[in-house]
């Protein structure tokens, strides 16, 4: 009997783990959305842009841009106590499939020990004239 209320608190208290949520905000409050949500062992990271935060808008040569998307996603990922290398999927979206191969050697920069499942999609126009857009999920060790 005793072991078995101790094995049905366990489940409890992993259970209340399991179901905590943090969100992790946009710096700008007028956005309807977090940049970042924490549930459990599982960040949800929404799509992200590369953009020039004096512009609102993307530098001139989409290398730069990819970087800057990257740089933005990375720091979220961080900021939730988590590192590129815990991500276990991402949707890359990309208006220009020529891009492809050019956005693949800046990716690469950014992993250390294993790469995500990957969706490269086509898209049409992206949010202020960007060339890509990114969004991810990762998981906490």
């Amino acid at each position: 009997m005793i072991a078995r209320c101790a094995i049905g608190s366990l489940l409890i208290l992993s259970l209340g783990c399991a179901n905590q949520r943090t969100d992790f905000a946009s710096e700008r409050p007028a956005l309807p959305y977090s940049k970042a949500v924490l549930s459990g062992n599982t960040l949800y990271v929404a799509g992200h842009l590369g953009v020039d935060p004096a512009t609102d808008s993307p530098p001139k040569a989409a290398t730069d841009e990819a970087r800057m998307m990257l740089d933005a996603f990375s720091a979220t990922i961080t900021r939730a106590g988590l590192a590129m290398d815990d991500l276990v999927q991402v949707q890359v979206f990309c208006s220009d499939n020529s891009l492809y191969d050019s956005f693949n050697d800046i990716y690469r920069q950014y992993f250390d020990r294993r790469l995500p499942a990957r969706t490269f999609i086509t898209s049409g126009t992206l949010l202020r004239g960007c060339r890509f857009e990114i969004a991810g999920t990762a998981i906490k060790p």
